[in-house]
């Protein structure tokens, strides 16, 4: 793509202002002839004066005053046509094709934005729909700033008719429908009356849901979004709650990456942003998690909620290092932004992080407090790769602990032995409703390929992109803390993807049980409307997981015909597209994994345990 900055601009002529007037709209262009025309009346008006008898006309004051006034309109010439050329934007984003010819400078967006389009555009013109990008920062609700951009409509008009998606227009429905939902919660917590109920709640959520995400995931629907780049470019998918480790995790992902430049990051920062997120809105004040503060006389834990300051910013921190900003600036790091109160749960944020998928080869989904071994990103491609079933398969972990905080997401040591989920058990408390609960088991012992187990676990996979058509993520799991990993894993396998466990560990997380004090999602959903603490978020959840349990075939309780009685069936809205697969059945699943759903009873898998599966 040629660079229109390769003319010259000294001694800019008509000629040059003409060259300028190319790429600005015709209003400007009309205001460029129009001075045109006066610098002609002027010069005709000038030559009819009389001059002092032999004296020199580059002498004479009025010459001199022209040539002043020629000079200040060169300069502010230069300046236009400087400025515009570094805000030329995207024509596949801005047009109808990447033939189209830009027509308004008023449709130009930030100059950094056009830099980096046409050197990603040298490099692949498939890459078009990663420009504009939003900028990770401002941390509060920047797609929404973005809107009154010039074309934001178009984007996103041109997004949902599936032809020319584009990150951009992406965020901005997503932000459409956060917008929608905080209003709707407004209106909820400032209503006089009885006390907002569970049921009217998740009917707004669905009702706003099909208005919002319904018709994007339609358009999209068994195709991916974006071409499927063949780089071994890396997706993370990173849904973090008012997570202080967020800045060290990219840090250490990046910095002990082999490819930093092809990694691409979709992060969803629920954060506490203080007393006043929205502007002219009053907020909440920010408190923390349930904290130890001694022992009662029974020698049991007591804890205290109290008033804590807004939550560090992990992308703030990361953009702000000097090491790092550039990836920021290139695009690499999509963030979006919701206030904790509004938080729907891991499952729903994870839903809007794979919606930040921009094309690359590989997605990853992890937590955002993790520890990172040197070249982690290469092992992990090669691992996959190294699986008999890929490109149909996905790596799967729960990884090893880490107590001491690095400070740099780093870890210490080249990985440790790789573990196979190959148990599980219906839980027993009340709140998680006899939900399927995975879990670890024995690791590898000897040499050989990557073999398969039974499960995926949210908190790490590792998978090619095509997977995201195959097994799109539920927007319709709201406040879903149990259940996502049997539904994922049943899903995926019943559309044909073979699950493995990695012979090596790579990454580290934090695990974190509630004696560290730490804010919870659950805590925090029910606040806006007065009903603080846990109880609230149970209720909703205890709906919310009947979906998953139609799904797996709980007859005692979440039959079609059950739930239609008991006015549940609100629950199962657009279920079909968020089911099995064909390949294989639910039942083969069941079989396999020795799963009685009926007797509620997990037995052992011998040939996962052993890795007989390859």
């Amino acid at each position: 793509m040629k660079n229109r900055s390769d003319s010259s601009l000294n001694g800019v002529s008509a000629s040059a202002a003409d060259a300028a007037a190319v790429a600005m709209d015709d209003g400007y262009a009309e205001r460029i002839h129009q001075r045109k025309q006066r610098y002609k009346r002027y010069g005709r008006k000038r030559s009819s004066l009389p001059l002092a008898d032999n004296a020199p006309i580059a002498t004479s004051a009025p010459f001199k005053v022209l040539l002043v006034l020629l000079a200040v309109a060169l300069s502010i010439q230069f300046l236009i046509v400087f400025s515009w050329h570094h805000r030329r934007h995207d024509k596949h984003v801005l047009g109808k094709s990447l033939g189209r010819q830009i027509e308004t400078a008023e449709e130009a967006f930030q100059a950094n934005e056009d830099h980096l389009y046409e050197e990603a555009f040298e490099k692949d013109p498939n890459l078009a729909h990663l420009v504009p990008h939003l900028p990770p920062l401002p941390p509060i609700l920047n797609a929404r700033n973005f809107h009154r951009r010039p074309r934001a409509k178009e984007l996103i008009d041109d997004t949902l008719s599936g032809e020319h998606p584009t990150i951009a227009g992406i965020s901005m429905i997503l932000d459409d429908f956060l917008a929608a939902m905080h209003k709707s919660n407004s209106e909820l917590a400032q209503r006089q009356g009885p006390k907002v109920q569970r049921d009217e709640v998740h009917e707004r959520f669905v009702k706003l849901a099909q208005k919002h995400l319904a018709p994007f995931e339609a358009a999209y629907r068994d195709r991916p979004i974006f071409p499927i780049r063949d780089d071994d470019s890396i997706f993370i998918s990173l849904a973090s709650f008012r997570d202080y480790l967020l800045g060290d995790t990219l840090k250490g992902a990046f910095d002990q990456a082999k490819n930093p430049d092809k990694l691409f990051i979709g992060a969803i920062v629920q954060n506490c942003f203080g007393l006043n997120p929205y502007p002219g809105e009053k907020g909440v004040q920010c408190r923390t998690g349930a904290q130890v503060v001694g022992k009662n006389k029974q020698g049991r834990d007591m804890t205290k909620v109290s008033d804590a300051p807004p939550d560090r910013n992990g992308i703030e921190e990361f953009c702000a290092s000097p090491d790092h900003k550039k990836y920021c600036d290139s695009g690499q790091i999509r963030v979006l932004y919701v206030h904790e109160n509004e938080s729907l749960g891991p499952a729903m944020a994870r839903y809007y992080a794979s919606k930040l998928w921009g094309g690359e080869s590989f997605f990853m989904q992890v937590d955002s407090h993790l520890l990172f071994a040197e070249h982690w990103d290469e092992l992990y491609v090669n691992e996959v790769k190294a699986a008999k079933s890929y490109p149909k398969a996905v790596l799967s972990a729960y990884p090893p602990g880490f107590q001491k905080e690095t400070g740099d997401g780093k870890l210490d040591h080249s990985g440790s032995a790789g573990t196979r989920l190959c148990t599980c058990e219906f839980s027993s408390s009340d709140v998680e409703a006899q939900i399927i609960r995975i879990n670890t088991g024995p690791g590898y012992h000897a040499d050989g390929p990557p073999t398969q187990i039974a499960f995926i676990a949210a908190g790490f996979f590792f998978t090619p992109a095509a997977f995201l058509t195959d097994v799109p993520f539920d927007p319709y799991l709201p406040w879903t803390f149990m259940g996502e990993e049997i539904m994922l894993s049943m899903r995926a396998w019943t559309h044909g993807w073979d699950i493995y466990a990695p012979r090596k560990n790579w990454i580290a997380h934090q695990y974190r049980p509630g004696r560290m004090g730490l804010p919870k999602f659950w805590g925090s959903v029910g606040r806006l409307f007065g009903r603080p603490g846990p109880g609230f978020s149970n209720q909703l959840q205890l709906r919310l997981i009947k979906r998953v349990k139609y799904l797996v075939g709980y007859k005692d309780c979440c039959t079609r015909e059950k739930l239609q009685r008991e006015g549940d069936e609100l629950v199962l809205t657009d279920v079909e597209h968020y089911g099995f697969g064909d390949v294989r059945s639910r039942e083969e699943y069941l079989k396999l994994t020795k799963i009685d759903v009926d007797k509620k009873r997990c037995g052992h898998m011998e040939w996962c345990t052993k890795g007989d599966l390859l």
